[in-house]
């Protein structure tokens, strides 16, 4: 039987308010005592690593399910209709009757950075209950997202990214922060030996390799444990690492009016290029595109782009993809 979705997508969805931009560190810009502070931009929208990375691989063309975790309140209600909305096939997405929605508030600054405020909710709940098997099995390619904030579902990941594998499935991890800043020395290696693609950005990389003198060093030793190691460096591009050889684009340029998800929509061009059979130096660009057009609007889904569109601002900036 031909597989049901192009990719099945884990991990964690969330409303994001994003709020900004500040022109001073949250921390210089916010003061208690119940004083106010006006931004220019205000914005409910569709969050989550794993969530913003579905919906931009819908918006390329991909079959994509979605398997996670909300509550039963109007936070997951938004959730799924957000996610239904934008093509992505929510029937596994688990509604839990006792814990609220994750909710996020993300702080923005004009030179893209951000901080992130999130209340868990359902997150640390989140399980390999929540992945049903006919997806890992029926599915070209599994991504799993946000690592650190999904405990249960980390310590299985080798066994369902295992699955997937045996079933003939690519896969592929975006770890992104983690809050206890810990980054979990040892624990990754289970998940990284069944893991095809890692997709960390240049802080997350270093973190994940500490000592390394340089990014590429980082990207080099990360391999070195199983996966190609693609790494998203902002306007400097991107860079893939296979252990022996590392490939880099410029990417293409952008004046983003807040880069937030910019980094799972890169994720899911990626993805969605490798799908294609394009090589990973294309896939490499194809995703950087993805990442670029995606902050032409506030909120990490609104202006992630089309498989055209993608291709077509490649050939603006001078490279001919396939």
């Amino acid at each position: 039987m031909p597989p049901t979705y192009d990719l099945l997508v884990i991990g964690d969805a969330n409303p994001d308010v994003v709020l900004g931009p500040l022109d001073t560190p949250p921390d210089a810009s916010l003061a208690f005592g119940q004083r106010e502070r006006l931004v220019d931009t205000g914005l409910l929208t569709l969050g989550g690593s794993a969530a913003i990375m579905a919906c931009g691989a819908a918006r390329l063309g991909l079959r994509v399910a979605f398997a996670g975790r909300v509550g039963d309140d109007e936070a997951g209600r938004f959730i799924v209709a957000a996610l239904n909305d934008r093509g992505v096939d929510t029937h596994a997405l688990r509604v839990d009757p006792d814990r609220p929605t994750p909710l996020t508030v993300v702080l923005t600054r004009p030179d893209g950075d951000r901080a992130i405020l999130t209340a868990p909710g359902t997150l640390p709940a989140t399980g390999p209950d929540d992945v049903p098997e006919a997806l890992l099995t029926g599915s070209r390619h599994v991504h799993a997202a946000s690592y650190f904030l999904l405990p249960r579902l980390a310590d299985a990941l080798p066994r369902l990214l295992r699955t997937a594998r045996e079933h003939g499935a690519t896969t592929s991890l975006d770890t992104n922060d983690d809050p206890s800043g810990e980054w979990a020395p040892g624990r990754l290696d289970a998940v990284l030996a069944v893991t095809d693609v890692l997709l960390p950005n240049a802080q997350e990389a270093r973190a994940l390799a500490p000592g390394a003198e340089s990014l590429d060093e980082a990207a080099r030793q990360l391999a070195a444990r199983g996966p190609l190691v693609v790494v998203k460096d902002g306007a400097d591009g991107a860079l893939a690492h296979d252990g022996r050889t590392v490939l880099r684009t410029r990417g293409v340029p952008a004046r983003p009016l807040d880069t937030v998800g910019a980094g799972d929509s890169f994720d899911a061009g990626f993805v969605a290029a490798r799908l294609r059979g394009l090589s990973t130096i294309e896939a490499l660009e194809i995703a950087a595109a993805c990442g670029a057009l995606s902050t032409r609007a506030h909120g990490g889904t609104p202006a992630q782009p089309t498989w055209d569109e993608a291709t077509e601002a490649l050939v603006r900036n001078g490279k001919n993809p396939s």
